[in-house]
């Protein structure tokens, strides 16, 4: 930092002119609104780093002592960091550092004369978070010892006065009392202000004056504010076994990898509707409450974090509707152990704008929110997880947040960081606090060790792997006709026996009930009897027991007693008997059902209707083909494309690449416009006169403009340029010795004057 007497720059633009494209490179990347369009030149990356937009922006990412060091910047004016250090309330290494990343900001500059905040920082940080409500000081400010002799010099009754209006804003009116008095005149308490400048009058403003910003620092003891502002708010903790946090987020991670593979393995075969606004149904959400044995809420995280992770996507059907179908990337996604996969569904998490916590509620025009729906997401949300989990993560392992004091403090902390946006930031942190419970990242509110491991960027998948169960091999088949599972199946065995079995209960230990429904299931899909029982043999550490022995032989046995054909439909069977119930069964009427032989029965309705109807009379017909053979298939998966990938390294490549064409791109526009000949009279655009104004106002030069009128007379003007917004130059017209408005588009030229 510069604080010498002409160690400085003549402009903003010249002060990023001097600057290495690394820097450049951080400014760009810090402020990326800044390189849509890339400017031109440096002038114009200057003029556009004090839009208020643009400065509303970067106040955004700012903490509140950052933000209280660019107030108290613009409150002194042109200033040095020694100077700065005097005023602000915090440890004087904090304010170099706050000043350092300032300038890296284009928030601040190096002038001649010291440190100076950008035309507009005033206006953008208006009296919200960090603002200390101060006026800027001055050119001719009175010096802090004079202003402590004045006040001393004024009655309680005045001094009672000025405190009033110190803390009700700055901003009075003068009511009765007299602006224009020496002290010795003076009569009333606001006169004996006025008269020494404690209070000035408002420019422009009859009967209103105002608080000067060198009168307020000296009331709050020569700063700015009167507590410190460098001091993050504590966390309210307690304390609880950091194993057991670890197993009980490690839990938590397992079942979000257990929930996922379930629910994608169901939707691959039954897959729910897209909403024509392209979101998940209610009645689907429902279903998978019911499929995954969750709430609501829950159900519409898992959801969400497999649209985000690139594991579930939209297709068409085979009739062409639109539905939700599980990604090729779910079948690679497979094949990783447990904790990568977590680690995947995680990291997708932990930087998605969704917002799944509004899935069911409605919006202020009474519409429901649907999970996936395109609308649920926010810019601000990433931000609020990656900001909860790094406030978790201060803490000491074995440390967590208090049960009813832990989350205001937690909100306190995370808003101090963040302080000007969003509103909802109470809400959101409450949001990623119940979301990482359920994801596994914290447990018993407390951030885990693999979790921690992840938002360092560290190895988070081999923290996870040492406590995550390991997988087994093998069930205990029971006599009941069911099977314990005695931890975690391996992939492709619990694949295998959620087709022989149904799933009845799900836990420590997971159990399988065998029924004729079940074994028919993988008959279906071209099990053979022996298959069948090598199968369960193989996968049981007891032996077969005698009932599930006889359950597949009777189910086998009258598996394909019945095959049905096209007639529109026929069916066939050796048995008699067995044609003859089904012809009277009362739930068989609207088959169309009719007897044309002993054996063959013809049906009206459709092979692909019949046979799922004739299922659930209890019958188990399989399907022949024209050459009388038996047809057995299993339904195909359905797969969407997996999205492009879109996660963050993916995303800080190209983002690296597009500043880097930017810097190149703005020094080679510089290169070629200083090499231009100067010619003072050729006309500016609108973008190259707002770059000019806005130079000027940096630098407080006085300029010649040229300016067409409403009647269309061109006439030169010598003004002080103070301030542009919405396409109007506000200034002081040297001839009218007033502030004036100019409409930018009609400024033609722009010239230093000689000497400036």
């Amino acid at each position: 930092m510069s604080t010498r007497d002409g160690a400085g720059f003549r402009s903003l633009a010249d002060q990023l002119r001097s600057w290495s494209d690394d820097r450049l490179a951080g400014l760009l990347t810090a402020r990326p609104d800044l390189t849509t369009p890339a400017p031109h030149d440096f002038g114009q990356l200057a003029s556009r780093a004090t839009v208020r937009a643009s400065l509303a922006r970067a106040l955004d990412t700012l903490t509140r002592v950052e933000l209280s060091v660019l107030d108290a910047l613009v409150v002194a004016g042109q200033t040095t960091a020694a100077d700065v250090r005097s005023i602000i309330h915090a440890q004087p290494a904090t304010v170099d550092a706050t000043l350092r990343r300032l300038l890296d900001l284009a928030l601040v500059w190096e002038t001649r004369g010291g440190l100076r905040a950008v035309s507009g920082a005033a206006d953008a940080l208006g009296t919200g978070p960090g603002a200390s409500g101060l006026r800027p000081c001055t050119p001719e400010a009175l010096s802090p010892r004079e202003v402590v002799r004045r006040l001393r010099e004024v009655s309680p009754a005045a001094r009672a006065l000025l405190d009033h209006v110190a803390e009700h804003g700055g901003e009075a009116t003068s009511g009765a009392a007299r602006l224009t008095v020496l002290p010795e005149d003076a009569a009333t308490p606001a006169e004996e202000l006025v008269s020494r400048r404690l209070l000035v009058p408002k420019p422009g403003a009859a009967g209103v004056v105002l608080l000067p910003g060198e009168v307020g620092i000296a009331l709050r003891g020569g700063r700015t504010t009167t507590e410190p502002v460098d001091v993050v708010p504590p966390l309210a903790t307690t304390d609880r076994p950091a194993a057991l946090v670890d197993r009980t987020a490690a839990g938590a991670a397992f079942e979000l990898v257990r929930r996922v593979e379930l629910l994608l393995d169901h939707w691959g075969d039954h897959p729910p509707a897209v909403l024509r606004s392209g979101g998940l149904g209610v009645r689907d959400l429902k279903a998978v409450t019911t499929l995954l044995a969750v709430d609501v809420p829950t159900a519409a995280l898992v959801v969400e974090v497999c649209s985000v992770a690139g594991l579930v996507a939209g297709r068409a059907d085979g009739s062409g509707n639109p539905v939700w179908v599980p990604t090729d990337a779910f079948d690679t996604w497979l094949d990783l152990s447990p904790a990568a996969r977590w680690v995947t569904l995680a990291r997708a998490w932990l930087t998605s704008p969704r917002l799944p916590a509004l899935v069911g509620t409605r919006d202020e025009a009474g519409k429901a929110w649907n999970a996936l729906s395109p609308e649920l997401s926010s810019y601000s949300m990433a931000e609020s997880r990656a900001g909860t989990l790094a406030a978790l993560a201060t803490l000491p392992p074995g440390t967590v947040l208090a049960a009813t004091t832990g989350l205001p403090s937690l909100v306190e902390q995370v808003a101090w960081h963040r302080p000007r946006r969003p509103r909802s930031r109470a809400q959101q942190v409450a949001w990623t606090m119940t979301e990482a419970a359920v994801v596994g990242a914290t447990g018993l509110d407390g951030l885990a060790s693999f979790a921690r491991t992840l938002v360092a960027g560290g190895d988070a998948e081999k923290a996870l792997a040492g406590l995550l169960p390991e997988p087994v091999d093998h069930v205990l088949l029971q006599a009941d006709l069911t099977a314990v599972a005695p931890g975690p199946l391996e992939s492709a065995l619990a694949r295998s026996l959620q087709l022989v079995a149904d799933v009845e209960s799900r836990g420590g230990a997971t159990t399988y009930r065998f029924t004729p429904a079940s074994v028919r299931r993988a008959l279906d899909v071209g099990w053979t009897a022996v298959e069948l029982h090598e199968f369960l043999a193989s996968v049981s550490r007891t032996p077969v027991p005698q009932p599930l022995t006889y359950l597949v032989d009777d189910t086998v046995r009258t598996f394909g007693a019945i095959r049905v054909g096209a007639a529109e439909s026929f069916l066939r069977a050796d048995d008699e008997a067995a044609l003859s119930e089904l012809l009277h069964h009362p739930r068989a009427r609207g088959l169309g059902l009719r007897r044309i032989a002993p054996t063959v029965v013809v049906s009206s309705t459709p092979v692909d209707v019949l046979l799922p109807r004739l299922r659930d009379l209890g019958a188990a017909p399989v399907l022949e083909a024209a050459d009388g053979t038996v047809q057995v298939t299993r339904p195909d998966a359905l797969r969407a494309r997996a999205p492009r990938d879109r996660g963050p390294s993916a995303r800080s490549v190209r983002e690296s690449a597009r500043v880097s064409a930017v810097v190149a791109a703005v020094r080679s526009g510089d290169r070629a416009t200083s090499s231009r000949p100067l010619a003072p009279t050729t006309p500016l655009t609108p973008s190259g006169a707002l770059a000019a104004l806005r130079e000027a106002i940096e630098a407080s030069a006085t300029v010649l403009i040229g300016y067409v009128d409403n009647q269309g007379v061109s006439s030169d003007r010598v003004v002080d340029p103070l301030s542009i917004e919405g396409g109007s130059l506000t200034a002081r017209d040297h001839r009218a010795d007033d502030v004036r408005s100019f409409a930018v588009h009609r400024i033609t030229t722009v010239r230093a004057l000689a000497g400036e």
